[in-house]
């Protein structure tokens, strides 16, 4: 399934790195976003967040949701191509 993974990282100077190699890890991934991330995985939203907890402060913010077929907005075509491409793997 296409599970958005937004976030708010409130630590000034914190190396994040290891939270964006967990996120690309989950399975193929989009990001064109500055905090929005897609990612095409065989995990649940409540097995994403077990990968990135770790690798967050508990002052951040984090929402991992389901993305369905219901989506728009104004992106590059490259976005939207691979977003497109994964329409079986959305909800409803």
């Amino acid at each position: 399934m296409i599970y958005a993974i937004n976030y708010d990282l409130h630590r000034p100077g914190q190396n994040y790195d290891g939270l964006h190699d967990a996120i690309k890890n989950l399975g193929a991934w989009w990001y064109y976003l500055g905090s929005t991330w897609l990612v095409d995985t065989n995990l649940n939203a409540g097995g994403i967040w077990d990968r990135l907890a770790p690798h967050v402060d508990k002052n951040d913010s984090v929402l991992i949701i389901g993305v369905t077929r219901n989506h728009a907005g104004w992106l590059p075509q490259a976005a939207w191509d691979w977003i497109n491409a994964r329409s079986n793997r959305m909800a409803a």
